[in-house]
Protein backbone atom coordinates (compact mmCIF):
# COMPACT_ATOMS: atom_id res chain seq x y z
CA UNK A 1 0.00 0.00 0.00
CA UNK A 2 1.45 3.28 -0.69
CA UNK A 3 0.01 6.62 -0.15
CA UNK A 4 -0.49 9.03 -3.11
CA UNK A 5 -0.51 12.64 -2.03
CA UNK A 6 -0.71 15.98 -4.74
CA UNK A 7 0.85 19.06 -3.84
CA UNK A 8 -2.01 21.45 -4.26
CA UNK A 9 -0.94 25.32 -4.31
CA UNK A 10 -3.00 27.14 -2.10
CA UNK A 11 -5.73 29.77 -2.91
CA UNK A 12 -3.19 32.95 -1.41
CA UNK A 13 -0.29 31.40 -2.93
CA UNK A 14 -2.35 31.89 -6.06
CA UNK A 15 -3.25 35.01 -5.17
CA UNK A 16 0.21 36.39 -4.49
CA UNK A 17 1.74 34.64 -7.16
CA UNK A 18 -0.59 36.80 -9.77
CA UNK A 19 -0.56 39.91 -8.31
CA UNK A 20 3.98 39.93 -8.39
CA UNK A 21 3.22 38.91 -12.01
CA UNK A 22 0.89 41.79 -12.50
CA UNK A 23 4.02 43.94 -10.80
CA UNK A 24 6.26 42.87 -13.63
CA UNK A 25 4.32 43.06 -16.45
CA UNK A 26 3.37 46.98 -15.41
CA UNK A 27 7.13 47.56 -15.28
CA UNK A 28 8.22 46.21 -18.36
CA UNK A 29 5.28 48.00 -19.92
CA UNK A 30 5.73 51.13 -18.54
CA UNK A 31 9.53 51.25 -20.37
CA UNK A 32 8.31 49.94 -23.70
CA UNK A 33 5.72 53.12 -22.90
CA UNK A 34 8.60 55.32 -22.61
CA UNK A 35 10.54 54.13 -25.49
CA UNK A 36 7.83 54.54 -27.37
CA UNK A 37 7.18 58.14 -26.34
CA UNK A 38 10.90 59.57 -26.66
CA UNK A 39 10.94 57.65 -30.65
CA UNK A 40 11.06 60.05 -33.78
CA UNK A 41 8.79 57.52 -35.45
CA UNK A 42 6.49 54.94 -34.13
CA UNK A 43 8.39 51.85 -36.17
CA UNK A 44 11.60 53.06 -34.54
CA UNK A 45 11.43 50.86 -31.75
CA UNK A 46 10.29 48.12 -33.79
CA UNK A 47 13.33 48.68 -36.41
CA UNK A 48 15.80 48.99 -33.07
CA UNK A 49 14.41 45.48 -31.36
CA UNK A 50 15.58 43.88 -34.51
CA UNK A 51 19.11 45.10 -34.29
CA UNK A 52 19.16 48.15 -36.31
CA UNK A 53 21.37 51.51 -34.86
CA UNK A 54 17.98 53.72 -34.41
CA UNK A 55 18.71 57.33 -32.40
CA UNK A 56 15.76 57.90 -30.51
CA UNK A 57 14.19 61.64 -30.64
CA UNK A 58 16.03 62.65 -27.58
CA UNK A 59 19.55 62.69 -26.55
CA UNK A 60 18.97 59.53 -24.26
CA UNK A 61 19.42 55.67 -25.37
CA UNK A 62 16.99 52.97 -25.65
CA UNK A 63 15.72 51.11 -22.22
CA UNK A 64 13.83 47.95 -23.84
CA UNK A 65 14.60 45.37 -26.10
CA UNK A 66 12.37 42.48 -27.91
CA UNK A 67 12.81 40.47 -24.47
CA UNK A 68 10.85 42.98 -22.76
CA UNK A 69 7.34 42.93 -24.16
CA UNK A 70 7.75 38.54 -24.44
CA UNK A 71 8.50 39.28 -20.83
CA UNK A 72 5.23 41.56 -20.22
CA UNK A 73 3.07 39.14 -22.44
CA UNK A 74 4.41 35.82 -20.13
CA UNK A 75 3.96 37.50 -16.74
CA UNK A 76 0.15 38.47 -17.96
CA UNK A 77 -0.41 34.78 -18.83
CA UNK A 78 1.38 33.32 -15.64
CA UNK A 79 -1.14 35.54 -13.63
CA UNK A 80 -3.87 34.37 -15.64
CA UNK A 81 -2.70 30.86 -15.27
CA UNK A 82 -1.90 31.53 -11.14
CA UNK A 83 -6.38 33.17 -10.73
CA UNK A 84 -7.55 30.05 -12.99
CA UNK A 85 -8.99 27.49 -10.60
CA UNK A 86 -9.13 25.42 -13.46
CA UNK A 87 -5.51 25.51 -14.17
CA UNK A 88 -3.73 22.22 -12.49
CA UNK A 89 -2.02 23.36 -9.60
CA UNK A 90 1.22 21.86 -10.29
CA UNK A 91 0.72 23.55 -13.89
CA UNK A 92 0.39 27.04 -12.50
CA UNK A 93 3.19 26.20 -10.08
CA UNK A 94 5.92 25.49 -13.14
CA UNK A 95 4.34 28.51 -14.81
CA UNK A 96 5.42 30.97 -12.13
CA UNK A 97 9.07 29.25 -11.40
CA UNK A 98 9.74 29.29 -15.12
CA UNK A 99 8.95 32.86 -15.28
CA UNK A 100 10.74 33.43 -12.37
CA UNK A 101 13.73 31.65 -14.03
CA UNK A 102 14.11 33.80 -17.24
CA UNK A 103 13.56 36.78 -15.35
CA UNK A 104 16.63 35.80 -13.24
CA UNK A 105 18.40 34.98 -15.80
CA UNK A 106 17.87 37.72 -18.31
CA UNK A 107 18.13 40.26 -15.69
CA UNK A 108 20.99 39.41 -13.55
CA UNK A 109 24.24 41.16 -15.60
CA UNK A 110 22.16 44.45 -15.68
CA UNK A 111 23.00 44.60 -12.27
CA UNK A 112 26.52 45.23 -12.84
CA UNK A 113 26.21 46.64 -16.59
CA UNK A 114 24.23 49.56 -14.98
CA UNK A 115 26.68 50.25 -12.63
CA UNK A 116 29.44 50.04 -14.98
CA UNK A 117 32.04 53.33 -15.77
CA UNK A 118 31.48 53.55 -19.55
CA UNK A 119 27.99 54.52 -19.16
CA UNK A 120 28.72 57.76 -17.39
CA UNK A 121 27.99 59.74 -20.68
CA UNK A 122 24.44 58.89 -20.19
CA UNK A 123 21.71 60.13 -17.85
CA UNK A 124 22.54 59.46 -14.30
CA UNK A 125 19.09 59.51 -13.02
CA UNK A 126 17.92 57.37 -16.38
CA UNK A 127 20.65 54.64 -14.88
CA UNK A 128 19.58 54.65 -11.99
CA UNK A 129 16.00 54.08 -12.56
CA UNK A 130 17.01 51.10 -14.77
CA UNK A 131 19.01 49.23 -12.59
CA UNK A 132 16.74 49.98 -9.91
CA UNK A 133 13.80 48.52 -12.43
CA UNK A 134 16.33 45.25 -12.97
CA UNK A 135 16.92 44.88 -8.82
CA UNK A 136 13.16 45.20 -8.40
CA UNK A 137 12.18 42.31 -11.00
CA UNK A 138 14.96 40.42 -9.34
CA UNK A 139 13.47 40.78 -6.33
CA UNK A 140 10.44 40.00 -7.52
CA UNK A 141 11.61 36.98 -9.34
CA UNK A 142 12.30 35.97 -6.02
CA UNK A 143 9.41 36.48 -4.51
CA UNK A 144 7.49 33.77 -6.84
CA UNK A 145 9.88 31.46 -6.13
CA UNK A 146 9.13 31.70 -2.33
CA UNK A 147 5.55 31.75 -2.74
CA UNK A 148 5.50 28.94 -4.47
CA UNK A 149 8.06 26.95 -2.00
CA UNK A 150 6.10 28.05 0.82
CA UNK A 151 2.59 28.15 -0.49
CA UNK A 152 2.04 24.11 -0.67
CA UNK A 153 -0.15 21.66 1.06
CA UNK A 154 -0.45 17.93 0.65
CA UNK A 155 -3.77 17.08 -0.97
CA UNK A 156 -5.21 14.77 -2.96
CA UNK A 157 -7.08 11.65 -2.13
CA UNK A 158 -5.37 8.16 -0.86
CA UNK A 159 -5.49 5.45 -2.40
CA UNK A 160 -4.41 2.07 -3.18
CA UNK A 161 -2.18 1.44 -6.39
CA UNK A 162 -0.88 -1.74 -7.62
CA UNK A 163 0.78 -3.28 -10.78
CA UNK A 164 -1.62 -6.00 -11.03
CA UNK A 165 -4.98 -6.95 -11.90
CA UNK A 166 -6.63 -7.36 -8.53
CA UNK A 167 -9.59 -8.98 -7.43
CA UNK A 168 -10.96 -8.58 -10.66
CA UNK A 169 -10.09 -4.92 -10.72
CA UNK A 170 -8.49 -3.24 -13.64
CA UNK A 171 -5.58 -1.32 -13.20
CA UNK A 172 -6.03 2.07 -11.91
CA UNK A 173 -9.33 1.16 -10.74
CA UNK A 174 -10.25 1.80 -7.35
CA UNK A 175 -13.77 0.90 -4.95
CA UNK A 176 -15.73 1.46 -2.24
CA UNK A 177 -18.97 -0.55 -0.57
CA UNK A 178 -20.89 -1.20 -3.69
CA UNK A 179 -19.59 1.07 -5.92
CA UNK A 180 -17.26 0.07 -8.50
CA UNK A 181 -14.77 3.06 -10.34
CA UNK A 182 -13.25 2.10 -13.07
CA UNK A 183 -10.20 4.09 -14.99
CA UNK A 184 -11.10 5.40 -18.45
CA UNK A 185 -9.79 2.58 -20.96
CA UNK A 186 -6.41 4.17 -22.54
CA UNK A 187 -5.88 6.50 -19.58
CA UNK A 188 -2.69 7.94 -18.80
CA UNK A 189 -1.76 8.04 -14.71
CA UNK A 190 -0.20 10.66 -12.88
CA UNK A 191 -0.63 14.14 -11.28
CA UNK A 192 -3.02 16.39 -13.23
CA UNK A 193 -1.05 18.61 -16.25
CA UNK A 194 1.52 15.75 -16.44
CA UNK A 195 2.29 16.26 -20.33
CA UNK A 196 1.12 12.71 -22.19
CA UNK A 197 4.40 10.43 -23.06
CA UNK A 198 4.14 11.69 -27.02
CA UNK A 199 4.35 15.29 -26.53
CA UNK A 200 6.72 15.16 -23.60
CA UNK A 201 9.30 13.08 -26.38
CA UNK A 202 8.43 15.46 -28.86
CA UNK A 203 9.03 18.97 -26.97
CA UNK A 204 12.41 17.41 -24.71
CA UNK A 205 13.54 16.72 -28.78
CA UNK A 206 12.84 20.15 -30.05
CA UNK A 207 14.12 21.79 -27.25
CA UNK A 208 17.44 19.98 -26.42
CA UNK A 209 17.94 20.10 -30.35
CA UNK A 210 17.96 23.78 -30.00
CA UNK A 211 19.35 24.45 -26.94
CA UNK A 212 22.68 22.06 -28.29
CA UNK A 213 22.58 24.08 -31.50
CA UNK A 214 22.60 27.60 -29.51
CA UNK A 215 25.41 26.37 -26.97
CA UNK A 216 27.14 25.08 -29.56
CA UNK A 217 27.44 27.97 -31.64
CA UNK A 218 28.29 29.86 -28.65
CA UNK A 219 31.46 27.72 -27.90
CA UNK A 220 32.20 28.54 -32.03
CA UNK A 221 31.97 31.72 -31.19
CA UNK A 222 34.09 31.90 -27.94
CA UNK A 223 36.73 30.19 -30.06
CA UNK A 224 36.52 32.52 -33.33
CA UNK A 225 36.36 36.11 -30.96
CA UNK A 226 38.96 34.88 -28.35
CA UNK A 227 38.58 35.12 -24.71
CA UNK A 228 39.04 39.00 -24.56
CA UNK A 229 36.64 39.62 -27.59
CA UNK A 230 33.87 37.24 -26.64
CA UNK A 231 33.88 38.42 -23.29
CA UNK A 232 32.62 41.86 -23.49
CA UNK A 233 29.83 40.25 -25.60
CA UNK A 234 28.76 38.27 -22.51
CA UNK A 235 29.61 40.39 -19.41
CA UNK A 236 28.90 44.03 -21.37
CA UNK A 237 30.78 46.52 -22.81
CA UNK A 238 30.49 49.99 -24.53
CA UNK A 239 31.09 48.42 -27.73
CA UNK A 240 28.53 46.09 -27.58
CA UNK A 241 26.17 47.87 -25.32
CA UNK A 242 22.43 48.22 -27.00
CA UNK A 243 19.53 49.23 -24.55
CA UNK A 244 19.36 49.47 -20.80
CA UNK A 245 17.04 46.61 -20.13
CA UNK A 246 18.86 44.50 -22.59
CA UNK A 247 21.27 41.41 -21.66
CA UNK A 248 24.54 40.97 -23.60
CA UNK A 249 24.38 39.26 -26.83
CA UNK A 250 26.12 36.28 -25.77
CA UNK A 251 24.76 36.31 -22.40
CA UNK A 252 21.51 36.24 -23.68
CA UNK A 253 21.59 33.40 -26.25
CA UNK A 254 23.29 31.37 -23.00
CA UNK A 255 20.35 31.75 -20.48
CA UNK A 256 18.30 30.84 -23.53
CA UNK A 257 20.22 27.27 -24.17
CA UNK A 258 19.94 26.87 -20.57
CA UNK A 259 16.48 27.27 -20.11
CA UNK A 260 16.09 25.40 -23.32
CA UNK A 261 17.92 22.58 -21.68
CA UNK A 262 16.26 22.73 -18.23
CA UNK A 263 12.73 22.07 -19.88
CA UNK A 264 13.96 19.87 -22.24
CA UNK A 265 14.89 17.76 -18.90
CA UNK A 266 11.79 18.48 -16.94
CA UNK A 267 9.57 17.17 -20.51
CA UNK A 268 12.18 13.88 -20.40
CA UNK A 269 11.43 13.21 -17.54
CA UNK A 270 7.23 14.25 -17.78
CA UNK A 271 7.49 16.38 -15.00
CA UNK A 272 3.79 18.17 -13.93
CA UNK A 273 6.03 21.56 -14.37
CA UNK A 274 6.96 20.62 -17.43
CA UNK A 275 4.42 21.99 -20.06
CA UNK A 276 4.61 25.86 -18.85
CA UNK A 277 8.69 25.33 -18.77
CA UNK A 278 8.82 23.80 -22.70
CA UNK A 279 5.61 26.93 -23.43
CA UNK A 280 8.46 29.54 -21.85
CA UNK A 281 11.74 28.14 -23.39
CA UNK A 282 9.88 27.35 -27.04
CA UNK A 283 8.34 31.30 -26.92
CA UNK A 284 11.77 32.89 -25.87
CA UNK A 285 13.92 30.47 -28.59
CA UNK A 286 10.89 31.90 -31.40
CA UNK A 287 11.87 34.94 -31.01
CA UNK A 288 15.65 35.04 -31.00
CA UNK A 289 15.55 32.80 -34.23
CA UNK A 290 13.01 34.90 -35.78
CA UNK A 291 14.02 38.40 -34.83
CA UNK A 292 17.40 37.24 -36.61
CA UNK A 293 16.16 36.34 -39.62
CA UNK A 294 13.52 39.49 -39.92
CA UNK A 295 17.02 41.81 -39.54
CA UNK A 296 18.23 39.60 -42.40
CA UNK A 297 15.42 40.53 -44.43
CA UNK A 298 15.79 43.87 -43.58
CA UNK A 299 19.59 44.12 -44.52
CA UNK A 300 19.03 42.07 -47.35
CA UNK A 301 20.97 39.28 -46.16
CA UNK A 302 18.20 36.37 -47.07
CA UNK A 303 18.22 37.44 -50.39
CA UNK A 304 21.57 36.64 -51.56
CA UNK A 305 22.01 34.00 -49.29
CA UNK A 306 24.02 32.10 -51.47
CA UNK A 307 26.63 34.47 -51.86
CA UNK A 308 27.21 34.93 -48.31
CA UNK A 309 30.02 33.32 -45.63
CA UNK A 310 29.89 30.17 -45.13
CA UNK A 311 29.67 31.40 -41.33
CA UNK A 312 26.76 33.38 -42.07
CA UNK A 313 24.97 30.80 -43.86
CA UNK A 314 25.03 28.64 -40.81
CA UNK A 315 24.12 30.99 -38.49
CA UNK A 316 20.89 32.16 -40.31
CA UNK A 317 20.24 28.69 -40.98
CA UNK A 318 20.75 28.11 -37.13
CA UNK A 319 18.37 30.95 -36.57
CA UNK A 320 15.76 29.31 -39.07
CA UNK A 321 15.93 25.67 -37.17
CA UNK A 322 15.67 27.71 -33.48
CA UNK A 323 13.31 29.56 -34.30
CA UNK A 324 11.09 26.64 -35.95
CA UNK A 325 11.86 24.34 -33.23
CA UNK A 326 10.58 27.12 -30.60
CA UNK A 327 7.58 27.43 -31.95
CA UNK A 328 6.61 23.71 -32.86
CA UNK A 329 8.06 22.78 -28.34
CA UNK A 330 5.39 26.08 -27.86
CA UNK A 331 2.78 24.25 -30.31
CA UNK A 332 3.35 20.94 -28.74
CA UNK A 333 3.42 21.74 -24.78
CA UNK A 334 0.53 24.04 -25.52
CA UNK A 335 -1.79 21.05 -25.95
CA UNK A 336 -3.51 19.41 -22.23
CA UNK A 337 -2.01 17.38 -19.85
CA UNK A 338 -3.27 14.82 -17.67
CA UNK A 339 -6.76 15.81 -16.58
CA UNK A 340 -7.80 16.28 -12.98
CA UNK A 341 -9.80 13.70 -11.52
CA UNK A 342 -13.56 14.15 -12.27
CA UNK A 343 -17.29 12.31 -11.63
CA UNK A 344 -17.62 11.83 -15.08
CA UNK A 345 -14.32 10.47 -15.57
CA UNK A 346 -13.96 8.31 -12.89
CA UNK A 347 -16.41 6.08 -14.17
CA UNK A 348 -19.14 5.35 -11.23
CA UNK A 349 -21.71 2.58 -11.12
CA UNK A 350 -23.02 0.97 -8.56
CA UNK A 351 -24.95 -2.65 -8.63
CA UNK A 352 -28.30 -3.27 -7.43
CA UNK A 353 -30.00 0.28 -8.94
CA UNK A 354 -31.79 -1.66 -11.27
CA UNK A 355 -33.79 -5.25 -11.46
CA UNK A 356 -31.93 -8.07 -11.89
CA UNK A 357 -28.47 -6.50 -12.45
CA UNK A 358 -25.81 -8.88 -11.89
CA UNK A 359 -23.39 -8.00 -9.00
CA UNK A 360 -19.60 -7.34 -10.37
CA UNK A 361 -17.70 -10.47 -8.95
CA UNK A 362 -15.33 -8.14 -7.12
CA UNK A 363 -18.09 -6.73 -4.86
CA UNK A 364 -19.03 -7.46 -1.57
CA UNK A 365 -22.59 -8.80 -1.06
CA UNK A 366 -25.59 -6.60 -0.49
CA UNK A 367 -26.52 -6.70 3.22
CA UNK A 368 -29.50 -8.27 4.45
CA UNK A 369 -31.69 -5.42 5.28
CA UNK A 370 -31.21 -2.83 2.46
CA UNK A 371 -30.31 0.72 3.22
CA UNK A 372 -32.95 3.53 2.73
CA UNK A 373 -32.74 4.38 -0.80
CA UNK A 374 -30.76 1.40 -1.77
Amino acid sequence: MSKVRDSVLTRGARGIGALVCLLLALIGAGWIIRDLAIAQHGADIWWTWLGEARRPREFTAWATSALDPLLVLGALGTALAALRTAVAPAVAAGALLSLAAATVLLRTPLVWILGAGWLQGLDADLTGWARLTALVQLALALVLIVVVAAGRRPGGRTGRHSGRVAHGLPEGASSAYGVVHTAAYGADPGPPGRPYQGPARTAAFLLGAAGLAVAGWEIHRRVRLGADGYRKGLLGDASVFRALLQPPAHWQSAALALLALGAAAAALRRASWARPAAMTAGALLCVHGALALALAVRTGELGRLAGLPVGTQLELGLAAGVAAAGLAALIVAARPGVPGPSASADGVRAYGSAPGEARPPHAPPPPSTLPPGW
